[in-house]
């Protein structure tokens, strides 16, 4: 009797790396988790260290593995998902990173932004790139790269360096040098993709002073890559699934025709609608991306980014220190309303609706009878307030209602945020049975490039429902609540604008 077969499912996040093995039903067999150290060099700068980051997934992939007590040969097949937008760049020769990491939370090309709208660019950036001229994208973080790193663009130019996302860089170490590809959904996010050509963009490549030499191949993203090689884990398994981190778990949400929606709680926030076959230019500050290409067919996306969402928690547990877990916050929280206390956590700017990378975070409403419960409270609350602020603005431009919210990622845990999210926006919200939907979706994209899963209908019995919060505050409070929060991010708007 055969073995039985299982895909790995490499989960590369901001914070931390994982690996999960899972069996022909989606059921987690096996996974390991390992954080990761994050820099900042200055105030608005996020780094990583990309080999701490390769080193990291390594491990939990050997220990997911050793935990299962499963060898390569019973790996079908490998699928990666990534934090989007973080810029790597490493020589082609030795696969030394040449600086570290500039992580999609960076703000340090927030006045090369500026420069470029100021030149009339940004409406051709946002034609054919469907995305802003914003510190948040990966191509402006490249072209610092080359202007700061002594001799790094005359390099590029020889061909001697390569730029990748993490996916690229994963695959890059895993091949040992055989793979430099991207998949289509993080090249939509670099602003150097053009979405109707569904290639890197030349016009857009002379703008930012970028050689064409140093990109990646675009694949799509179920379709095999390369195989890993025999000196790392799984050895020669084919990597057949790839996907940034929000397209993953749109297509583990099985969102998988038009309307359907999904929002991620991570490190950040993520709302995506699949929007069909033809991409949907926003006229109201969202981001019109790739969704997926799986064969020859390509679907497209809305999508609304938040850069803090669950990481605001971690900040009051490990900078403020008023609690020492996650869910000891969601408990605080259940015990009382806000008490008036708005918090805007706009530590890195704000993304979607309102781009403003010169927006700090505040606490408004604070009175002496403020305790640690309302900033709990606060916190989980304004995850769901910046939420709403996007699913207006993707009804406005997709014309389609939200019927449900399908939620996934860490926070989506906490039942009093998931509760709140349900009375703001007034329409159900549904949690699956497993959250971490991100490592899910890149492994259906890995088991359909192998055969693994007959096709895409067969993934719809896979996904389980936990539990689903309807709406229960009255609207004219909902009404209240979400005025005053208009009005603290007003205040939080352009506070380190000189």
């Amino acid at each position: 009797m055969a073995p039985e077969k299982y895909i790995l499912s490499l989960d590369q996040g901001t914070t931390s790396s994982r690996a999960i093995l899972y069996d022909q039903e989606a059921r987690v067999v096996s996974s390991a988790q390992r954080e990761f150290p994050q820099y900042y060099p200055e105030t608005g700068w996020v780094e990583h260290d990309p080999v701490e980051i390769w080193s990291s997934q390594s491990a939990v992939t050997a220990e997911a593995m050793s935990r299962a007590g499963i060898d390569a040969d019973q790996i079908a097949g490998v699928g990666i998902c990534n934090q989007r937008e973080t810029v790597v760049v490493w020589e082609k020769a030795t696969g030394y990173p040449v600086h570290r990491a500039i992580v999609w939370q960076d703000r340090r090309t927030a006045q090369l932004c500026r420069e470029l709208a100021a030149d009339g660019l940004e409406r051709i950036f946002a034609e054919k790139t469907g995305l802003r001229l914003d510190p948040y994208f990966s191509g402006t973080k490249l072209t610092w790269l080359l202007d700061h790193v002594d001799g790094l663009r005359e390099r590029a130019e020889r061909g001697e360096v390569l730029f990748g996302t993490i996916d690229s860089w994963l695959l890059w170490r895993l091949t040992e040098g055989v793979v430099h590809s991207t998949d289509v959904s993080n090249a939509s996010r670099t602003l150097l993709f053009n979405l109707h050509t569904q290639d890197w963009d030349d016009e857009l490549l002379a703008l930012l002073r970028i050689p064409r030499a140093m990109l990646p191949r675009v694949a799509g993203n179920s379709e095999v890559y390369g195989e890993v090689t025999s000196n790392h884990f799984p050895s020669g398994v084919p990597i057949a699934g790839s996907a940034g981190d929000q397209h993953a778990a749109l297509f583990g949400q099985n969102c998988l025709r038009p309307g359907l929606a999904k929002n991620t709680y991570g490190t950040g926030c993520f709302l995506l609608m699949n929007v069909g076959a033809e991409p949907i230019p926003s006229q109201h500050n969202l981001l019109s991306t790739v969704a997926w290409r799986i064969g020859d067919h390509t679907e497209y996306a809305l999508e609304g980014s938040i850069f803090i969402a669950g990481a605001v928690v971690q900040w009051l547990r490990d900078e403020l220190q008023i609690i020492r877990t996650a869910e000891e916050c969601s408990e605080l929280a259940a015990t009382t309303d806000n008490g008036g206390v708005y918090l805007v956590p706009a530590f890195v700017g704000m993304g979607a609706p309102h781009w403003d990378p010169y927006a700090r975070g505040s606490i408004q409403g604070l009175t002496r009878g403020a305790n640690r419960a309302h900033l709990c409270r606060a916190a989980i609350e304004s995850i769901a307030f910046q939420s709403v602020d996007l699913s207006r603005s993707m009804r406005a431009d997709s014309g389609m209602e939200i019927e449900e919210l399908r939620v996934d990622g860490g926070a989506a845990a906490s039942d009093p945020l998931l509760q709140f999210q349900a009375d703001l926006l007034r329409v159900p919200v549904a949690r699956p049975r497993n959250i971490e939907t991100t490592a899910l979706g890149a492994a259906f994209l890995a088991g359909l490039g192998v055969g693994f899963w007959k096709d895409r209908d067969s993934l719809s019995s896979i996904w389980e429902l936990d539990r689903t919060f309807e709406p229960q505050l009255p609207e004219a409070d909902v009404a209240q609540l979400r005025h005053n929060w208009d009005r603290a991010v007003e205040r939080s708007k352009h506070w380190a604008d000189e």
